[in-house]
């Protein structure tokens, strides 16, 4: 290849990606506008109450405990380990570029509109945080510098409440979209952004591969579920715990039998159509490199695996097929993905603990 056509042809394809056609819709949002931009005194609320522990029922667990920032926002584990040293029964996922996405959460139960709907529920289920809206709402009032950011943010008639704690959460969750990377560069045209390996896994990502498929669009991600047969994690049916989660969720989205259940379903638990089996949203891939294990339950260690996974075409009954690629090829796609990774390093520290007010009435 003409070396002085190398600009050209890294953004036509990285444009492929971008515009793919499939869904239509994911065209849309590239030019999607910014969301409402939040003031700087809510993302500022919003950082620290990411960090703060006090939030979760016994004082333990934060938004950072299965967000880490310097993970791309994800655990680093293969199953959350849960509120009070429980177990979940799903991999936690990155949240870079969540505002770019359609959907949220593996089940894609919530509409990106939605996300402070989300915080909710993590911040209150008794398998994440176990936290009480009224308490948590308290809690903000007791600590007379959190008091002062909410009255930054809110103003000083306004008091601390539950749906503004989760407004302030998700605000901050949104703000990291992740676009400086390798990638960005070369659609910039700045040929030098990727390596020859990389490159050479642009063109499989968007050509014989087919990856694009699915995950196109800002956040490399097509908004839909797809059945790729991935395999079950032992993990849930040896920890009692995580046992029951899987059962409590079932039961909570209107499972007949509950207790029948003995596997993640995705999203055929709120549909209950039996076309929705093991169906599970598209991840983006922002960051993707920092958010080891993969898959909605971490069965897969790492990029190389999940390349693997992809190019025998699944597990059983994946709507997938075979891809054909040559080990050198399956490595310059993880080089590809590697170069998803924000080239900055994200300068997340958690914020100084603040004590609670000592004297009665302080922070009234």
């Amino acid at each position: 290849m003409n070396v002085r056509s190398l600009p050209r042809v890294v953004a036509a394809m990285l444009a492929a990606v971008l515009l793919a056609a499939a869904p239509a819709r994911a065209a849309d949002t590239v030019s999607r506008p910014p969301s409402p931009a939040a003031s700087a005194a809510l993302l500022e609320l919003g950082r620290h109450l990411f960090f703060e522990s006090r939030l979760s029922g016994d004082g333990s667990r934060s938004c950072a405990s299965c967000h880490a920032p310097a993970r791309g926002f994800s655990e680093g584990v293969a199953l959350s380990r849960g509120y009070n040293h429980s177990g979940h029964f799903r991999n936690a996922p990155g949240l870079l570029g969540l505002r770019l996405k359609e959907r949220l959460a593996w089940d894609g139960r919530y509409r990106i509109d939605e996300l402070p709907k989300l915080v909710e529920e993590m911040l209150t289920s008794p398998i994440t945080m176990n936290g009480n809206p009224g308490i948590i709402a308290e809690r903000v009032r007791q600590v007379p510098q959190l008091l002062q950011l909410w009255q930054r943010a809110f103003g000083e008639r306004t008091p601390p409440s539950f749906d503004g704690v989760a407004r302030a959460i998700a605000a901050w969750s949104a703000a990291h979209d992740g676009g400086d990377t390798a990638v960005d560069a070369a659609l910039r045209g700045d040929a030098s952004a990727l390596s020859p390996r990389a490159a050479e896994g642009m063109r499989l990502f968007t050509g014989k591969a087919g990856c694009s498929g699915c995950h196109s669009g800002p956040a490399f991600s097509d908004g839909l579920a797809h059945r790729l047969g991935v395999p079950e994690s032992p993990q849930i049916l040896r920890d009692p715990e995580r046992t029951v989660a899987l059962l409590a969720h079932h039961a909570s989205h209107g499972s007949a039998d509950p207790m029948s259940e003995r596997s993640d379903t995705g999203v055929h638990a709120l549909t209950r159509r039996a076309s929705d089996r093991g169906r599970f949203f598209t991840p983006g891939l922002r960051g993707v490199a920092q958010t080891a294990p993969y898959m909605h339950n971490g069965t897969l260690p790492d990029l190389a695996a999940v390349v693997a996974f992809y190019d025998r075409g699944g597990g059983r009954g994946s709507e997938t097929k075979p891809l054909g690629l040559s080990a050198s090829e399956r490595e310059a796609l993880v080089a590809f993905l590697e170069a998803l990774t924000p080239r900055t390093a994200l300068a997340v520290a958690p914020p100084p603990a603040f004590d609670y007010a000592t004297q009665a009435g302080a922070g009234r």
